[in-house]
C-alpha cells in the first residue's frame, strides 16, 4: 500500500504533537490549582508526620472500631477534597469571566462592523436578533429598577443623606421642529405631559405629541429644557447619533433623586446609562474639537440640572423611571458621561 503520510504532513505532525500539547496544557496550572496543590501536599505531609510520630498502640485500628477508622479517613481526605473543590470553583469563575469578556468583545466588534458597514450586518448576528437582544436588555433593566423601587422603604431620607451634595451646576427631537419657547408661564405641567414633551413627538403624524409639546412651551422652565435638548439632539444627529438607537441601562430612582439634590461624581455614576462605545467616542471627540458643540452641551447640562431638580420634587419613582427613557434623558446620560459629571 502506498504511504500517504507525506500527503498530509500537517495531520501527521498534529498527531505526533498532540501528547505534547496535552502535557503543555496540563503543566499550565492556574494560581488556585498551585495553591491547592501546595495545601494538599502540606496537609498530607502533616498527616503523615502525625501518624509516624504516634504511638503504635494508639495508632492501631482494629475491627472493633470501624467508626474510628471512618472518621480517621474522613479527617485525612475531607480537607484535601474541600481545597480542590475551592480550586475548581475558582477556575470555573475565571473561565466564566474570560468567556464573558470574549463574548462582550465579539458583540462590540460585530456592532462596530454593523455601524461601519452601513449595509450588511455581521454574519453572526442579524439585525433583528440584535434588536431583540437590546429590547430584552432594556426589559431586564426596567424590571430590576422596578423591583428595587418596590423593595425600598417609603422613607428614603437615610439613603439620601449618605449621598451629600458636593457640587451644584450653575447656570431633540431630531432637526426640523423649529421650537421657540413662549414668554408666558402657564400652570405647572403634569408629570405625564412633562415626560411626553421631553421625549418629543414620535413622528410628524403624532398629533398628541405636538399638542403636549405646545403646552410644554407655555411653561417657561420646561420650554428652556425643550429648546436646549432640541439644539443638542440636532447636533448629535449630524454625527449619526440618534437617541432611539441607544440602549439604556436604568438606574435606581434614588440615584436620580440624589442627583436632583446636588450629588454628582462617582456616587451617581450609574446614571450614565448610555454605554455605546461608538457614540461615546464620537461625542468625546466633538467635545474636544467643536466649541459650539461644547457650549451647547454645557448649556443643556445646566438647564437639565435645574429643571429636573424641580420635576423630581413631585415625581414618583415610576415617573422618574419613565422620564429616564425619554430622548432628553438619554442625551443627558451620554453628554454628562462625556463631560465628566460622573467622575
Amino acid at each position: 500500500m502506498t504511504d500517504t503520510s507525506h500527503r498530509h504532513p500537517r495531520l501527521t505532525a498534529g498527531h505526533r504533537g498532540r501528547p505534547q500539547g496535552r502535557a503543555a496544557r496540563a503543566a499550565a496550572l492556574s494560581l488556585p490549582e498551585v495553591v491547592a496543590l501546595i495545601l494538599s501536599a502540606g496537609w498530607l505531609l502533616l498527616v503523615g508526620w502525625f501518624f509516624l510520630t504516634l504511638d503504635p498502640q494508639e495508632a492501631r485500628l482494629t475491627r472493633a472500631s470501624p467508626l474510628a477508622a471512618t472518621f480517621t479517613i474522613l479527617g485525612v481526605l475531607l480537607p484535601v477534597a474541600l481545597v480542590w473543590v475551592a480550586a475548581a470553583v475558582a477556575r470555573t469563575m475565571r473561565t466564566m469571566r474570560e468567556e464573558s469578556a470574549r463574548l462582550q468583545t465579539m458583540i462590540e466588534q460585530m456592532r462596530m462592523t454593523w455601524l461601519d458597514g452601513g449595509q450588511g450586518a455581521p454574519a453572526g448576528l442579524p439585525p433583528e436578533v440584535e434588536d431583540r437582544i437590546d429590547r430584552m436588555s432594556r426589559a431586564q433593566d426596567a424590571l430590576a429598577a422596578e423591583v428595587a423601587a418596590m423593595q425600598r422603604p417609603e422613607d428614603d431620607d437615610a439613603a439620601l443623606t449618605r449621598l451629600r451634595p458636593r457640587l451644584r451646576l450653575t447656570e431633540s427631537m431630531q432637526p426640523g421642529l423649529a421650537l421657540e419657547p413662549t414668554e408666558r408661564d402657564a400652570d405647572p405641567l403634569p408629570p405625564e405631559d412633562f415626560i411626553r414633551a421631553l421625549d418629543f413627538p414620535a413622528n410628524e403624524r403624532d398629533a398628541e405629541g405636538f399638542r403636549v409639546l405646545r403646552d410644554a412651551l407655555r411653561h417657561h422652565p420646561t420650554a428652556q429644557l425643550v429648546k436646549a435638548s432640541q439644539d443638542l439632539l440636532t447636533l448629535l444627529a449630524q454625527d449619526g447619533i440618534y437617541m432611539d438607537d441607544l440602549s439604556v441601562h436604568r438606574a435606581d430612582p434614588v440615584l436620580w433623586r440624589a442627583f436632583a439634590d446636588g450629588t454628582h461624581g462617582s456616587d451617581v455614576a450609574a446614571l450614565g446609562g448610555i454605554r455605546d462605545r461608538s457614540s461615546v467616542a464620537l461625542t468625546t471627540g466633538r467635545m474636544k474639537d467643536d466649541s459650539v458643540f461644547r457650549e451647547t452641551v454645557h448649556h443643556f447640562l445646566r438647564t437639565f440640572d435645574r429643571v429636573f431638580a424641580d420635576f423630581a420634587e413631585t415625581a414618583s419613582d415610576t415617573e422618574i423611571m419613565r422620564f429616564a427613557e425619554t430622548r432628553t434623558a438619554r442625551a443627558f446620560m451620554l453628554t454628562a458621561r462625556v463631560a465628566g459629571t460622573f467622575d
